[in-house]
């Protein structure tokens, strides 16, 4: 049986990891990155329909500019992203379950949307009239992936561009990847490489558990 490494970014880490452990699975914590933010200007609230949101980052760092913005409800790409809206003042009209994509196509008519977003991020293909502002980013941390069996799990297409960067030997290690995206970005020659049923840190686990019994 295999180790987990944990290698998104704190707080996110220490909560997979906890999850892990409490699904019986040994978690070694090595984040890849850590997250901080970036200085912001809250646009014209009134100028969007909706707050889309793709990440909890965007409120744990967006500071004091949220205020600004809490006439708009809250489009969140997950059930992690709606509590962090919530916690924060702001109002939840939607949550997705499978991505931004299938957010946004669930979406009725067309809508003005405000996208508080990392530095890095993909741009969906949709119909809806998106406006961007970057308010946090995610900075390289000193890697040190241990030797050995693994099961990596890639909760992002960067974390997977990273690891195949760092890893130490590509053959010893398993990747449970949260998307399709994030599996591709991870490149070839690992032991196993797979995408979750759903891009959420439980389908995530999930999958890990079943490579790790492998």
């Amino acid at each position: 049986m295999k180790p987990l490494l944990i290698l998104r970014p704190e707080p996110g880490n220490k909560a997979t990891a906890a999850r892990a452990r409490a699904m019986g699975l040994e978690a070694v914590q090595c984040p890849l990155f850590t997250i901080e933010p970036v200085a912001w200007t809250a646009t014209d609230a009134t100028a969007f329909d909706n707050l889309l949101i793709t990440s909890s980052n965007a409120f744990r760092h967006g500071g004091a500019e949220l205020a600004q913005l809490t006439r708009l409800d809250v489009l969140a790409v997950g059930a992690a992203t709606a509590d962090a809206a919530r916690e924060v003042g702001f109002r939840v009209a939607m949550t997705g379950e499978a991505g931004v994509d299938a957010l946004l196509a669930a979406l009725p008519g067309e809508r003005r949307l405000l996208h508080l977003a990392g530095a890095d991020h993909v741009q969906p293909a949709t119909r809806h009239c998106i406006e961007r502002i970057v308010v946090y980013r995610s900075v390289p941390a000193e890697a040190s992936i241990p030797t050995g069996q693994h099961v990596a799990l890639v909760h992002s297409a960067r974390a997977g561009a990273r690891l195949a960067e760092v890893a130490p030997q590509r053959a010893a290690i398993a990747i449970a990847a949260i998307s399709p995206a994030a599996a591709a970005a991870c490149g070839t020659g690992w032991v196993a490489l797979q995408a979750a049923d759903r891009p959420d840190d439980i389908a995530l686990l999930v999958l890990a558990a079943r490579l790790w019994q492998d």
